[in-house]
């Protein structure tokens, strides 16, 4: 059984779909908790990626976190009641992911956590909380770099425990990048900065995100800001009346934000996952956060960390990173590409 919410899931799962495909004797069920349920951040990944049709859809929506995971948590557990599956694979470090693990450890279906070994170390994000007690319950931790299965070995997990495959996420980079067509989508031909924010830290806080706001306004007087906007920003925007000087647009599929991010000349974001996929396609990126889970990517120097409450922070690193993949090498951070095969693998092998 296989639990998604949130657009990450839907790429990841996307992958290992096709893989599980390949394998006799090997039945997906999809759950979709509904985390994600608007068109724009849902239904269009499902037809663009060639994610099945979830068998499951329990439409749980938005809510405040308690909330939100209990209901998943309560359906989650008659599904799989219902359904009585050999594993749950979960992914990263959503409500989905967290309610997905509890309700298979309390009747004892092993978990496979993709995405495992990720540590931030600021444990009032969400995010964090999540991805430490989804480790604990884990009976397979897929990692997707050195760095965290490092962070696992010092957390004493077992070594039979923790296999690092690689990042599914670099999969559906290299698979998808390969079939697009930058034509089809409105893509500017001059150069652009491409934003992304919705990190309830970063949007919840009125000061923080006019920061941002401010920060992404003073980059588009050096460049063009192209900011399709998430719809918690949009609502946090529209509940302080705000209205920022700079091109937003609504929420786009994979694939545009793909052929976007190509061709962008930088990427400002706050999202963990557009870390990397910035990365994959060769474009310098800021990070709107004080700390990141994805390390190696500041290390590297493909990523800068900009202060999202100081607005000449964001200026400041777009200005340092602009033009960096110039003069960067790009390191094997994050497998082969095979991530999914090998998780496949693992999994019906087991």
């Amino acid at each position: 059984m296989t639990i998604v919410g949130a657009r990450p899931q839907f790429i990841k799962a996307a992958m290992l779909s096709r893989a599980f495909l390949k394998k006799e004797n090997c039945e997906e069920i999809m759950v979709h908790t509904g985390q994600h349920y608007d068109a724009e951040m849902s239904q269009v990944f499902f037809e663009e990626m060639g994610l099945p049709k979830p068998q499951f859809n329990l439409k749980i929506g938005s809510g405040q976190h308690g909330q939100q995971t209990g209901r998943m948590l309560e359906q989650l557990e008659k599904v799989m009641l219902d359904v009585s599956p050999d594993w749950v694979v979960v992914y990263g470090d959503t409500n989905s992911t967290l309610a997905g693990a509890l309700a298979a450890t309390k009747l004892h279906i092993p978990v496979a956590h993709v995405e495992a070994g990720l540590r931030s170390f600021n444990r009032k994000m969400p995010e964090e909380i999540n991805r430490i007690l989804v480790d604990q319950m884990s009976t397979l931790l897929f990692t997707p770099t050195q760095q965290a299965n490092d962070h696992l070995t010092k957390e004493n997990f077992s070594s039979e425990m923790v296999h690092r495959v690689g990042d599914v996420m670099f999969d559906a980079v290299l698979f998808f990048s390969s079939k697009l067509n930058l034509e089809t989508f409105s893509v500017p031909q001059k150069p652009y900065v491409l934003a992304t924010i919705h990190r309830a830290e970063n949007t919840d806080e009125l000061e923080k995100l006019s920061a941002i706001i401010e920060g992404l306004e003073d980059v588009a007087k050096e460049l063009e800001v192209i900011w399709p906007v998430h719809p918690r920003t949009q609502s946090a925007m529209a509940n302080a009346e705000i209205c920022p000087r700079v091109a937003t647009r609504s929420p786009v599929g994979y694939l545009e934000m793909l052929a976007l991010m190509k061709g962008a000349e930088i990427i400002v974001t706050d999202s963990g996952g557009v870390q990397k996929e910035a990365f994959f396609l060769g474009v310098p990126c800021v990070t709107v956060r004080r700390e990141t889970e994805w390390v190696e990517l500041i290390d590297a120097g493909w990523n800068h960390l900009a202060n999202p409450s100081d607005p000449s922070s964001i200026l400041h690193a777009v200005k340092k990173m602009l033009g960096a993949e110039k003069h960067l090498v790009s390191p094997n951070l994050y497998g082969d590409g095979n991530a999914a095969d090998k998780m496949a693998d693992i999994l019906i092998n087991f």
